[in-house]
């Protein structure tokens, strides 16, 4: 749905103070979720519970609990899961060490890492095997940097993490270098970054695409759209999700205030004190039914009129392991 301008909407009858929302879209689930979410889901058809998940399969408590109860054990080590059980590896990634250990124990294991997050991970390899070195831009401990950063062996990676840490770096052939990064950073500070690295580096090496994944990209996108437009924003989104995170910062740097809640109940009334347009979305892992139910926790409190803005029409959609497909 596009539309122009709130003044279009017809407005909401009662004795309930206004609020209109800007919705943005896209928002929420991108395909790399909704097909790590369905490869759990279909492990757990096809081999019978419970199928244990290495990590949060994505970062939404409400996701994995739903999951939980259909019988997914979720884990933090391949050491937790027992020799006769599946696993499944979470849509972040994970080093190559996970993997070759789940084979040499006999586990029967499905990779749910995001297509593109495997396709940085070939990329990296690829740049390995070319002799160079590679400068990864990233937040540290997250678990796609720790996934990626396993690729290859220590020492044939460096992070980088702020415009700082380029100007620190000491490289021993600044010829033979590469940068990669993570696919859920926010866009302008990763541009500033890649050009510090260029600017000091000028025979650098970058990625034969953009690194940063559409879904991200365009949620951004979708914020710059609206934050201008509004008093304050939302994102739905959880507090572990580098994404959602992202999308908070897009919105602040718009010139709107700007909060993270995971659902409706998490709702602070007292910052949306005097606010009059409010902007919403949702972060990749993040479902539609709790952008739906934080409108329905607003509607207790304002009569709400509610605007989606359109930024683009995503199409994406990601196969399945061969053996999950239908």
């Amino acid at each position: 749905m596009i539309q122009a301008d709130t003044a279009a909407l017809e407005p909401v009858a009662g004795g309930l103070p206004p609020l209109d929302l800007l919705i943005a879209a896209p928002r929420g689930f991108c395909a790399g979720v909704d097909r790590a979410i369905r490869i759990v889901e279909l492990a757990i058809e096809k081999y019978g519970a419970p199928v244990y998940v290495r990590h949060e399969i994505v970062h939404n408590k409400y996701v994995v609990d739903e999951l939980r109860e259909k019988g997914a054990i979720f884990v933090e080590e391949l050491d937790e899961v027992p020799d006769d059980a599946p696993v499944v590896f979470s849509a972040h990634g994970v080093p190559k060490i996970v993997p070759f250990k789940a084979s040499e124990r006999g586990l029967t294991w499905l990779d749910a890492t995001c297509p593109l997050v495997s396709k940085v991970h070939r990329q990296a390899e690829r740049l390995s095997e070319q002799g160079r070195h590679i400068l990864f831009i990233g937040h540290e401990g997250h678990p796609e940097v720790i996934g990626t950063l396993g690729q290859l062996p220590d020492g044939a990676m460096t992070l980088v993490e702020t415009e700082a840490d380029v100007a620190a770096l000491e490289v021993a052939d600044p010829a033979n270098l590469a940068f990669l990064t993570q696919t859920t950073l926010s866009v302008d500070d990763t541009a500033a970054i890649v050009e510090a690295l260029k600017r000091r580096f000028p025979m650098i090496q970058g990625p034969r695409g953009e690194d940063i994944c559409y879904a991200t990209s365009n949620r951004q996108a979708a914020v710059k759209t609206i934050a201008h437009r509004c008093d304050a924003m939302l994102v739905i989104g959880a507090p572990n999700s580098s994404n959602s995170l992202r999308l908070v910062e897009v919105a602040e740097r718009e010139g709107a205030r700007a909060m993270l809640v995971q659902r409706g109940e998490c709702i602070d009334f007292d910052w949306l004190k005097g606010v009059r347009t409010l902007g919403i979305t949702a972060g990749a892992s993040a479902p539609e039914v709790l952008v739906r139910e934080v409108v329905d926790r607003l509607a207790t409190r304002y009569a709400v009129r509610e605007l989606e803005v359109e930024h683009t029409i995503e199409r994406m959609i990601f196969k399945l392991p061969r053996g999950l497909a239908a």
